[in-house]
């Protein structure tokens, strides 16, 4: 987070002159605001804000250690005071409302950040009550100052006031003797209106006792004020309101809706099928009953409220503005709705089909007529009120306009589609078409308004955002407003207001009328002739009177009451529960929202809602009302007591998911509100809520981000980066000491120096660029096994000695001679090895031959022009020397890989010749120099086992880890970019799986109350990339990875000690025998990383960045699969029981126990439920058939009976739903899948591992085996033959497990239908695809199976695996009898293609550089996608359209269908080969250039 919280939407930034002198009384209000607490009274315009950023920018200067908090009631005004405040005070100002940060309030990092990186924040009052609320935000411990925007809102229930009442009062009060930290905020309110309305006195003491503060208007500076403030002439119009005008297309729709029957309706024809199949008398029933009394009485359903209401707004619009304005707005809604209704209409989301079948026939059955625009037509339909407004608005215009002034009106109109009506008549009335340009404003509509008929009229106006930006641009110059332009929006100063209503109250009529605030501007308020407009006009002024002269009396500071209590609240008011140690508040009036957000979060099922239900008591309607005659369904009024009861959703595994409170509430409100208090309280008291009160699913990060903040760049990036120290070496002994040398025979200092120069003088050789001649502190020593007498060599190297010690500057170069001089002092002996090209440079070559023949001009030719880049003149003497390069091989323990099958022999490479009076002669043996090439890959061999010998003395030595064999143990700590044949990878692969499942039964048991959600959110935390990092560098593991890489042009010995390159004088001396050395001491020093070992020290390259001495980096994933990879070897070699162990080891903060234990207990528990019921379980008939469908028979029933309930089941509440142990078989099954692949004979690579579990675990073919499990039930039945006589025959019938599951849902009933029909049509493809070794990806997803077919599959598993004690035999059996084994045996053995057709088709083009398109479309009833390639259309597939699934059905099929077409599986397209792009190699690079060169000579 920045200075500013961002900001998702932006109003207009108001016009803020750079510098502004602060007039008298601004400065008057600010004084005495630093002296108490006030609410300072002026008019819009005044500049009160001024007043707030000056009061801001003190509490700035005299507070530093906390915040102070702008509280605005709008998002539009919080964004707009944030403009002015933030370009007037240097400090950080930060914005948090519900639309920028929906989350807020659950999100606790927010707040922390809010606190530390900012000094003012501003927001809605429901975003800081939330924060207050949840303990985000201590308000006497972070806020020194509050300031409310419109504070005339702090009444009632409104935030404003539960602020004040629930954080505020509860603190010390802030005086000179008190300035302890922990004391109430200063307050600071602003309003243009104090009050509503009412007793004035009455009024003025409930708000400054909410706010605890004093109402306050400038007393010395009034005539000041007087100077700045412009009050509107007031005015007020007389009409005569028309009752008998008359609307032919209000008449068409009356007449329609009187023939409507709310028995017809859909919504009630799904409850009367919803009663008839609950149970009697159950607490659904009971439900539904209420449901269906409650719409039939209020007829309240989508379409008859809808319409009702259309007919209302439509009736109230033809009375106000006359027949025109109601014949158009009838019919542009019907218009509008008929669209909206049409069923291949996605307008309105929230309609739903039955809705719009039901309502579009209902308004085919209006017949409305499209209203005349011709002027003489909408002049006669008119209201006189209407008439009025006109003559009102040109009369205030030629006003303005003779004055020489530019005419701004707004128009305040209390009924949003009363707006609507009337700007479309402004807009087209002959006396203002083309005078006005007009523009609405809206605002958004009320809850209410969400799921309604009239939701249409929202796309009837234009953006509020244009609209105002145009009337601040005067490119419209009148407005026709709901109250949302009362305040909180940015407009300018207008010429004239004219209220359309009268306002309803004190604060609106202030409001409404400040916004005419320009010099000789005018309010007026039209009035129904007769009516009471007049004396309402006559109140509010005398209000106004009374208001003014009490916060401008002195006398009112004397009698203000020294209570700073808030004002007189209901009993409801004492219930509350505080956190200590957050200061988290849960109180009556935060319960409901509190729970409804508990249970939002929780995991949604197919067709369940997870909301909480309540049930009054007593119901509202006597059972069966909807039922009885009309002459019985009278129902008393009944005013209270009232109880309730709120039932939780069936997801949570609670002992207890229903809440109820006695009948001791005076309103139904009251009662619901403890139900859900009481519920909430139970929540946390069962551990379901965190010390903030909400899910604890946000108490799973805070600890990362403590304790890994170092190590990373990014939490959620599985790629960030840690520095770590340096990894071990396995050379050199954890402690100092002067003897440890593991030897294979006993050895005398003589023989250690003789060694440490054989050493040398093996690895010269090859290596000599990177060595030091004079280091010999080598980390390991040879010796040869049979002595070297006699091969001629030490003469040779003796002779070498000589001739340097008496010409050093000719015999630079240690171990090597110029080949013509020592072919002429040798007698060109065939015996050679290395041969250096140039001396003391480059790679050796291979020796081969002296050649005495002349060579042939083309030889020579080259052989020339290979020596003109050194040589100005080349000159041949013969013998020259025949060599060849060695093979690029470095770590020859790794094997060649084989050929393909006709693949031809690798060619030996070509012969190459050198001058001998140029090139060097390696003083070296065939056997020595073989052992130069040999013994590094002997080295790395050991090197790696020791290090994997020193991981398991060092980290395991106490633990069972310590029995997992060498190699295996070396394997799981070597990393991929080693370049080892064998690596981590296939280990890590099995370990996270090892991982998951066992963190699975430790949560599983751990939280018997957590349902999926927390479940799967908590392993997710603990196996995270970023807690195994964690893991691993708290422990150091880091340091036994191997990933330093083998490179042969990089390789040098490895030293005890690392010297500084030091020029040493030419000294070619080589070992001899034993008795020519002389004792040296063996040096003791720290030994080099194996990092510095394997890096070049002498070569002069680019200089490149020097890594921090003693640091390297490594990404987390690499820290995560090590650990991973361990587990994985740990089970390799021991099972569970030592993957447990390994586990164990790394902790992940999470409490263990082992397997066995751990299912022990919760099986304990399960019997604990069966034992403690006091009634008597019911077992479903159906339990014995699942049973022999799986070939297992349950000891604990309940927890079949558990995997089969769907959280819609309304029977039996004692068993919560599957989703628990759905999580508990995903876990099971991924790791029954994972461990065959990993055993398969094919040695699968982690991506094939992962392509063909996918396949198998997905949950379509999991669905597949969920609908084609049955069994057959054997029966009989006596029927009469076709003799006539009867005759018992067989009735056997097949039930099928999807049958089986326990749900009260019309709509999973209804799925499974369709499914199984769905599924009898697709089961012959799906079976062919798979026996042609071709995955069905498009058959299964044809299916459109809902995900609880393979949830019930999943659940069944994790049952199985509690009830056999946690044996994953006993699973794996059941996986087999259902088939699943053998579909995954099938893919193996017939390596079926698994590879998604999307997948494919898109690897295809990468490979090939094509750009694919899917063109997805609604054709017809039909569902169509194309498939284009480089734009052109290869391939279109067509199906009928059954739901938004066609498309994607149409989408796999249309990819399969290009992969026929493309012939992509004829030639074989691996998925390892589909990933590489082509490349050219460089032979047929050449080629093509050659072949591009002759057509271009030819050309």
């Amino acid at each position: 987070m920045a200075n500013d919280l961002p900001v998702h939407t932006a109003a207009p930034p108001p016009r803020i002159p750079p510098t502004r002198v602060t007039r008298g009384y601004q400065f008057e209000m600010l004084q005495e605001s630093l002296h108490r607490n006030i609410i300072i009274a002026l008019d819009t315009g005044s500049g009160k804000t001024h007043i707030a950023v000056l009061r801001l920018k003190h509490e700035m200067e005299r507070e530093p250690r906390k915040l102070a908090w702008f509280v605005a009631p709008t998002i539009a005004l919080c964004e707009q005071q944030k403009s002015v405040i933030k370009s007037q005070i240097p400090v950080s100002v930060g914005i948090v409302s519900g639309a920028n940060e929906p989350d807020q309030w659950k999100n606790a990092a927010l707040w922390e950040r809010v606190l530390r990186t900012h000094r003012i924040m501003i927001s809605t009052p429901q975003v800081f009550l939330d924060a207050l609320r949840h303990g985000y935000i201590l308000m006497g411990r972070d806020i020194s100052l509050l300031v409310f925007d419109e504070a005339h809102h702090a009444a009632d229930k409104h935030p404003y006031n539960r602020i004040m009442a629930e954080f505020y009062f509860d603190l010390p009060p802030r005086t000179e003797d008190n300035t302890a930290e922990n004391v109430r905020p200063m307050v600071l309110g602003l309003t243009a209106s104090p009050i509503y309305g009412g007793n004035v006195e009455k009024a003025f003491k409930t708000i400054e006792s909410n706010l605890d503060s004093t109402i306050r208007a400038p007393r010395r500076n009034r005539e000041e004020l007087a100077q700045y403030v412009h009050r509107p002439i007031f005015k007020h119009v007389m009409y005569i309101r028309s009752e008998d005008a008359f609307s032919t297309n209000l008449a068409a729709l009356s007449a329609v809706l009187k023939t409507m029957n709310i028995e017809n309706d859909p919504y009630v024809k799904s409850l009367r099928s919803q009663l008839s199949r609950a149970g009697l008398g159950s607490p659904e029933y009971r439900r539904i009953d209420q449901k269906l009394s409650k719409v039939i009485e209020k007829e309240s359903s989508f379409t008859h409220k809808g319409l009702r209401d259309f007919e209302r707004a439509a009736d109230d619009i033809c009375n106000d503005l006359g027949p025109w304005s109601a014949d158009w707005f009838i019919w542009q809604v019907i218009e509008r709705a008929k669209k909206a209704a049409n069923p291949y209409d996605n307008m309105m989301v929230t309609w739903k089909p039955t809705e719009k079948r039901y309502l579009l026939d209902i308004l085919n059955k209006i017949v409305v007529s499209p209203v005349s625009y011709y002027p003489d037509d909408i002049a006669d339909d008119c209201s006189n009120k209407t008439e009025v407004l006109i003559e009102c608005l040109l009369n205030e215009k030629a006003t303005a306009e003779s004055l020489n002034d530019s005419y701004t009106g707004i128009i305040f109109v209390q009924r949003r589609d009363a707006v609507i009506a009337l700007a479309e008549l402004l807009k087209n009335h002959p006396a203002t078409k083309g005078v006005f340009s007009i523009g609405v404003l809206l605002g958004t509509s009320d809850s209410s308004h969400r799921h309604s008929m009239m939701d249409i009229t929202r796309n009837m106006v234009e953006s509020q955002e244009d609209t105002i930006a145009e009337f601040k641009a005067r490119v419209k110059n009148l407005i026709v407003s709901t109250a949302v332009a009362e305040e909180g929006i940015d407009i300018q100063e207008c010429n004239s207001v004219i209220r359309w209503d009268p306002p309803p109250n004190m604060a609106s009529r202030t409001q409404s009328r400040g916004r005419a605030r320009k010099q000789r501007s005018t309010f007026t308020v039209m009035f129904e002739a007769g009516g009471q407009g007049q004396e309402d006009v006559a109140k509010w002024e005398n209000l106004e009177k009374q208001m003014v002269a009490q916060y401008n009396d002195p006398r009112r500071d004397l009698a203000l009451l020294d209570d700073n209590s808030p004002a007189e609240e209901v009993e409801d008011d004492e219930l509350q529960f505080v956190v200590p140690s957050t200061g988290a508040l849960l109180t009556l009036h935060s319960a409901v929202s509190h729970l409804d957000h508990f249970c939002a979060v929780i995991p949604n099922s197919t067709h369940v809602d997870n909301r909480p239900v309540y049930d009054l008591d007593p119901p509202e309607f006597p059972e069966g009302w909807h039922a009885f005659d009309s002459h019985l369904k009278s129902k008393p009024p009944y005013s209270g007591p009232f109880g309730s009861t709120v039932t939780l959703p069936r997801t949570l595994p609670l002992p207890e998911r229903q809440f109820t409170v006695d009948m001791v509430y005076q309103n139904k409100t009251s009662a619901y509100r403890h139900a859900a208090y009481k519920a909430y309280k139970a929540l946390y008291d069962a551990g379901l809520l965190n010390d903030n009160l909400l899910p604890i699913t946000s108490v799973m990060k805070p600890e990362l981000e403590d304790e890994v903040k170092a190590m990373l760049a990014d939490v959620e990036k599985r790629e960030g980066l840690a520095k770590v120290a340096l990894s071990i070496d396995p050379w050199r002994p954890d402690e100092p000491t002067e003897d440890l040398w593991f030897c294979s025979a006993p050895l005398n200092d003589k023989a250690i120096l003789y060694a440490r120069e054989y050493t040398r003088t093996v690895f010269w050789g090859l290596n000599n660029s990177r060595m030091d001649w004079d280091d010999l502190d080598f980390s390991y020593l040879f010796l040869p096994i049979d002595s070297t007498v006699g091969d001629g060599w030490e003469e040779r190297r003796a002779w070498l000695a000589r001739e340097a010690a008496a010409n050093p500057e000719r015999h630079r170069h240690h171990l090597m001679v110029r080949a013509d001089e020592f072919g002429k002092k040798f007698g060109y002996p065939t015996d050679l090895t290395f041969i250096q090209r140039h001396m003391g440079s480059g790679r050796p070559f291979k020796f081969v031959a002296w050649r005495y023949d002349p060579l042939s001009e083309d030889e020579e030719t080259e052989l020339r022009e290979q020596y003109a880049k050194h040589l100005e003149e080349v000159e041949i003497n013969y013998p020259l020397l025949a060599v060849r390069a060695y093979p690029p091989r470095t770590n020859l323990l790794i094997p060649i890989k084989p050929r393909d099958p006709g693949e031809d022999e690798p060619a030996e490479a070509p012969i190459v010749y050198l001058l001998p009076q140029h090139s060097g002669v390696v003083l070296l043996s065939e056997h020595e120099s073989e052992y130069g090439f040999l013994l590094p890959s002997v080295l790395r061999s050991l090197s790696m086992t020791l290090t994997a010998v020193s991981l398991r003395n060092t980290l395991f030595s106490e633990t069972r880890i310590a029995e997992v064999p060498i190699p295996l143990l070396t394997n799981a700590v070597t990393a991929p970019v080693s370049g080892e044949r064998l690596n981590y990878q296939r280990l890590e692969t099995l370990g996270d799986t090892v991982l998951k499942f066992v963190v699975g039964i430790q949560l599983f048991a751990e939280y018997p109350l957590w349902h999926e959600g927390y479940l799967t959110r908590k392993k997710d935390h603990a196996v995270s990339n970023v807690r195994l990092a964690k893991e691993d560098i708290k422990r150091g593991l880091y340091r036994w990875i191997i990933r330093d890489t083998m490179l042969g042009k990089k390789w040098k010995p490895q030293y005890f000690t690392t010297k500084k390159s030091v020029e040493a004088p030419p000294s070619p001396i080589s070992p001899t025998s034993p008795s020519h050395i002389a004792p040296s001491p063996v040096p003791k020093s720290p030994a080099p990383s194996s990092s510095e070992a394997d890096s070049p020290s002498q070569e002069k390259k680019k200089p490149k960045k020097v890594k921090a001495k003693g640091t390297q980096k490594l990404s987390t994933k690499v820290l995560a699969d090590v650990v991973e990879s361990l587990i994985g070897a740990a089970y390799l070699h021991g099972g569970f029981e030592f993957g447990y162990e390994c586990i164990k080891y790394f902790d992940l903060g999470l409490k263990w126990e082992p397997l066995p234990g751990r299912i022990a207990q919760v099986l304990s528990r399960v019997e604990a439920v069966y034992s403690d019921s006091s009634a008597e379980f019911f077992f479903p008939p159906q339990l014995s058939d699942v049973e022999r469908m799986l070939n297992y028979n349950f000891k604990h029933k309940i927890l079949l009976i558990e995997a089969l309930t769907h959280a819609s089941y309304q029977s039996d509440s004692r068993t919560p739903s599957y989703e628990r142990l759905e999580f508990l078989g995903d876990s099971v099954l991924d790791m029954i899948v994972t461990d065959y692949l990993y055993r398969a004979p094919k040695n699968y690579s982690p991506g094939h591992i992962h392509l063909r579990k996918s396949a198998v675990v997905n949950g379509h073919l999991l669905a597949y085996i969920c609908l084609k499990t049955s069994t057959t039930l054997s029966a009989s039945i006596p029927r009469p033959n076709a003799s006539g006589t009867i005759e018992v025959t067989d009735d056997s019938q097949e039930i099928y497990l999807y049958k089986c599951l326990l749900h009260s849902s019309g709509k999973v009933l209804e799925d499974q239908l369709n499914a199984f029909t769905r599924f009898r049509l697709r089961r012959p493809e799906i079976e062919e695809s798979l026996a042609e070794g071709i995955f069905p990806w498009a058959a299964l997803t044809k299916m459109q199976a809902p995900k609880f077919f393979s949830d019930m599959i999943e659940s069944l598993l994790g049952a199985i695996l509690l009830d056999s004690g946690g044996s994953v035999d006993v699973v794996r059996g059941v996986v087999t009898h259902l088939g699943i084994m053998a579909i995954l045996e099938h893919i193996v053995n017939a390596d079926v293609d698994v590879l998604h057709p999307v997948s494919r088709l898109s690897l295809w083009a990468q490979k090939n550089g094509r750009q694919i398109e899917y063109d997805s479309r609604k054709e017809g009833g039909h569902a169509v996608c194309s498939v284009l390639v480089d734009g052109v259309k290869e391939v279109e597939v067509s199906d009928e359209w059954r739901g938004k699934p066609s498309q994607e059905e149409a989408k796999f099929t249309a990819a399969e269908k290009a992969i026929k077409a493309f012939r992509l599986r004829d030639v074989g397209v691996e998925y390892e080969l589909l990933k590489k792009k082509k490349k050219a190699s460089s032979k047929s690079r050449k080629k093509q250039k050659a072949r591009a060169e002759g057509e271009a000579a030819a050309a």
